[in-house]
C-alpha cells in the first residue's frame, strides 16, 4: 500500500474550493489562472493518501491519479441547491 503525502490548500476567495498537491510541491505545476481564482492560499492540512483511504467528497484514486499526471487535484465546492418551497398556490 503506497502512500502519498498531500498538502491541502484553501483559498481566500471561494468556500469549499480545495487544492491538493504532493507535500513539498512548489505549486509551479498549478496554472496561474487557477491560483488567481483561489486568491491567497492557506494550508489546511496534510494527509497520507493511499487507494484504501476514503475521503468524504471525492474518490481517493482520482486525487492520486490527478496529482501524478497534472501535479495537483482541484476539489470543487459541492453543488448544493436549497429546496424551493411554495406556499398558498
Amino acid at each position: 500500500m503506497k502512500k502519498t503525502l498531500c498538502t491541502i490548500y484553501k483559498g481566500s476567495r471561494e468556500d469549499e474550493l480545495y487544492l491538493y498537491v504532493e507535500k513539498g510541491s512548489d505549486l509551479s505545476q498549478v496554472p496561474e489562472a487557477l491560483l488567481q481564482r483561489f486568491g491567497e492560499l492557506r494550508e489546511v492540512m496534510t494527509l497520507a493518501l493511499s487507494a484504501e483511504r476514503k475521503l468524504a467528497r471525492v474518490k481517493t484514486q482520482q486525487v492520486l491519479d490527478d496529482i501524478q499526471s497534472k501535479g495537483y487535484f482541484l476539489q470543487l465546492p459541492p453543488n448544493i441547491h436549497a429546496p424551493v418551497f411554495t406556499y398558498g398556490e
